[in-house]
C-alpha cells in the first residue's frame, strides 16, 4: 500500500485531554495505547495556558489573551500568559517527539474552533468575541495562521506523520440557537447566521490543505450535516447523546464518506463493559440505518466519550486500552 493510498484515520484514539501534568508520561501513555493513531495529549491540571481555551490562543498569530478573573481576555500583546501556554506546548511537542521516532502514520492535534473560542475570549469591554462580527472574523484568520503554523511544526519534527487536525466545537450548537450567555448572564447573544457559522468553518478547516479535520463537540444536537457541509472529513461526538432524530443526517454523513469518531468509552472510573459491548449501540445504529456492516471499521474510530482530565491516571489509561480493544471488536465482529 502507497503512502498516499494509506487510511487517513485509524481504528482508535483519544479526544485530547489527559490527567497530571508530566508531558513525557502522557506521551508515553497515548503512544503506547494508540500504536496507529496517536494524538498530541492536552494536560490541562497545569493550569491557565494549558486548558483548551490558552492553549489555542496562545496559537494565535498578532492576537494575544491573558487570564482574567472572568476568563481569557484578548489583550495588545504577548503577556506570561501567552508565553506559559506557548512553553507548554512547546513541551508537549517535546514529549511526543521523543516517543514518535520513526513513526509513519496519522496523528492528530487538537484546538479549540473558531466559533467556540468566540464565545470563550473576551473583547476589551469584558464582552464575548461572539458580540462582535469583526472581531469573529479577526479571529478566525488568526487562528488559522496559527493553526497553519502548528501543523508545519508537527511535520517537521515527526516527518513521517500524516497530520491528522481537530477542532474542539462544544459551543458551536449554543452559537447557532443563541444560547451563549452575555458578561451579565441576563441575555444571551444572537444567533449567529448558519451560512456564516459554515463559511468560516470552511475556511479554518481549508487550513489542512489535502489533510483531514475532524471536528469534536461532546454537547448535544451535533450539526452533523453543516460540518459535512463545511468540509469536516471527521465528527467527533459523544455517542450516548445521539437520538433516534440523528439516524437521517448519521446516515447520510457516512453515505458520503465523512467518518465518525464515536465516544463510546467512559472514562470516569466507572466499571467499563466487555469491549463487544462496548461498541452494541454502534453496530444497532448501523442495523437501523441499514448500513452494510463490513463498512463498520473503514467508517468509525472508537474514542473516549470526551477529554480525560478529570479521570485518574489509571483510569485513563483503562480507557485508552479498551478503546483499542473495542475498535478491534467492531472490526473482528462487524455484524
Amino acid at each position: 500500500m502507497s503512502e498516499n493510498s494509506q487510511p487517513p484515520f485509524g481504528p482508535a484514539t483519544g479526544v485530547g485531554s489527559l490527567p497530571g501534568g508530566d508531558a513525557r508520561e502522557a506521551a508515553r501513555t497515548v503512544t503506547g495505547s494508540f500504536e496507529d493513531f496517536p494524538h498530541l495529549p492536552e494536560l490541562p491540571a497545569r493550569g491557565p495556558g494549558a486548558d483548551m481555551i490558552g492553549r489555542t490562543a496562545g496559537l494565535l498569530v498578532e492576537l494575544y489573551a491573558r487570564v482574567e478573573p472572568s476568563g481569557w481576555r484578548i489583550g495588545d500583546h504577548p503577556g506570561r500568559d501567552t508565553r506559559r501556554a506557548r512553553s507548554w506546548l512547546r513541551e508537549d511537542l517535546d514529549a511526543l517527539e521523543e516517543f514518535t521516532q520513526d513513526y509513519r502514520g496519522p496523528l492528530k492535534v487538537q484546538a479549540v474552533g473558531p466559533w467556540t473560542l468566540a464565545a470563550a475570549l473576551e473583547l476589551r469591554n469584558g464582552e464575548s468575541a461572539l458580540s462582535d462580527p469583526g472581531a469573529c472574523r479577526d479571529l478566525a484568520a488568526s487562528l488559522t495562521e496559527g493553526l497553519r503554523l502548528h501543523l508545519a511544526e508537527l511535520r517537521r519534527r515527526i516527518p513521517g506523520a500524516r497530520p491528522v487536525l481537530q477542532l474542539d466545537e462544544p459551543s458551536l450548537t449554543a452559537v447557532l440557537r443563541g444560547q451563549v450567555r452575555t458578561a451579565s448572564g441576563y441575555r444571551t447573544h444572537r444567533a449567529v447566521d448558519r451560512q456564516v457559522v459554515e463559511a468560516t468553518l470552511r475556511d479554518v478547516i481549508g487550513v489542512h490543505d489535502g489533510g483531514p479535520v475532524v471536528v469534536h463537540s461532546c454537547a448535544p444536537d451535533v450539526p452533523f450535516a453543516l460540518l459535512r457541509r463545511a468540509g469536516a472529513a471527521a465528527v467527533s461526538f459523544d455517542f450516548s447523546l445521539l437520538t433516534e432524530r440523528d439516524d437521517e443526517v448519521i446516515g447520510e454523513a457516512v453515505e458520503s464518506g465523512t467518518r465518525l469518531f464515536a465516544g463510546v468509552v467512559p472514562g470516569t472510573g466507572g466499571p467499563l463493559s466487555d469491549p463487544g459491548g462496548s461498541v452494541m449501540g454502534v453496530r444497532t445504529l448501523w442495523r437501523r440505518l441499514g448500513l452494510r456492516p463490513g463498512l463498520l471499521p473503514e467508517a468509525v474510530t472508537i474514542t473516549p466519550s470526551c477529554g480525560l482530565a478529570g479521570a485518574s491516571p489509571e483510569d485513563a489509561r483503562k480507557a485508552y486500552a479498551h478503546c483499542v480493544r473495542a475498535a478491534r471488536s467492531l472490526a473482528d465482529n462487524p455484524e
